[in-house]
């Protein structure tokens, strides 16, 4: 391995993938939308604000370096000379910085004219038909036009769609679409001032926990002309748009900040995440780092990886006494 003195590795690190690409590969960049682009060889690697992720593979960085050993498959020599060779050939043409905190640009897929092939799959999943449909009447669930994707969305307090929750009707699926700000995921808020929050992994399990409050009648009865439940709910449902595994202690997600600091009237915050160890590890994490201001009750569901596997025993479980007592 021939050695690369530190200063040429920190100067190849100083290149960030867009210029890179914008400079000697001209050829793989297909603009996205808004800020975002996306590669010619890799759709699902998308590069917005400085960074790059690669959806399908789950890995991602910064800088061209990142990209060529990531994605080419280079060495990190290989890499670092492979910039550096390029640049003294042909000295790049530096791209303007990104505007600090500049504000994501969401971009929404198409819709579908009608939510029917989600609502078939939703229902298939045990969730309460009368429930998606107060969803869809209050524009908080969709069918995207090209594959027929469910998406959950989450608004601003200023009514503006901030986040959107994708999930295929067809294996497995899902995603989020771009520009989405995981701060506003999906949630169902009916009291501003609610002194109790439930949280959930995704919109699905939320729908699926609602759907099991609807079977014990404590869900939209009765309802008004406009489909809302004439007496509103005490407590507010949010998804936190997935958990992930982290090193660090104590990490309370964005979605969950975001919702406390605009909901000061929360006293209580129940956790319904996962049966897993991804589950298990962010209501640790969330019940440490809220304990000390907030009541937090650890409630995973009591049978099932999650809630809404939860849900479809139960119905299965009902379904089969049903039949035996006929």
């Amino acid at each position: 391995m021939s050695y690369i003195p530190p200063e040429a590795v920190a100067k190849a690190k100083e290149m960030d993938l867009l210029t890179y690409l914008k400079n000697y590969e001209p050829q793989e960049l297909v603009h996205f939308g808004g800020n975002t682009w996306c590669t010619r060889t890799h759709d699902s690697l998308k590069i917005s604000n400085g960074k790059w992720h690669w959806f399908s593979r789950k890995i991602g960085g910064k800088t061209a370096l990142d990209y060529l050993i990531k994605v080419q498959g280079l060495s990190f020599t290989d890499a670092v000379e492979k910039i550096l060779g390029q640049a003294a050939v042909s000295p790049p043409v530096l791209l303007p910085a990104s505007k600090v905190n500049q504000p994501k640009t969401l971009l929404l897929p198409a819709l579908s004219p009608n939510c029917s092939q989600v609502l078939a799959y939703l229902a298939g999943r045990g969730i309460h038909p009368g429930i998606l449909n107060e969803c869809i009447r209050r524009k908080l669930l969709f069918e995207t036009r090209q594959y027929h994707n469910a998406m959950f969305v989450g608004y601003d307090q200023a009514g503006r769609i901030r986040y959107a929750a994708l999930r295929g009707i067809t294996g497995n699926y899902k995603g989020e679409a771009t520009g989405s700000d995981k701060r506003y995921s999906f949630s169902i808020v009916e009291n501003p001032n609610a002194t109790s929050v439930h949280l959930f992994e995704s919109a699905i399990d939320l729908l699926s926990y609602a759907t099991l409050l609807k079977m014990k009648g404590q869900w939209g009865i009765p309802v008004n002309s406009n489909g809302f439940a004439a007496t509103r709910r005490q407590e507010a449902l949010l998804s936190l748009a997935g958990v992930f595994q982290t090193k660090r202690a104590d990490v309370i997600p964005l979605a969950l900040n975001r919702f406390l600091e605009e909901y000061p009237s929360i006293q209580t915050v129940h956790l319904h995440l996962d049966n897993d160890a991804v589950g298990r590890n962010a209501a640790r994490n969330i019940l440490n780092g809220l304990k000390d201001r907030y009541t937090v009750l650890d409630e995973p569901p009591p049978y099932g990886k999650d809630v809404n596997e939860m849900l479809q025993m139960r119905l299965r479980s009902y379904r089969q006494r049903t039949a035996y007592a006929r």
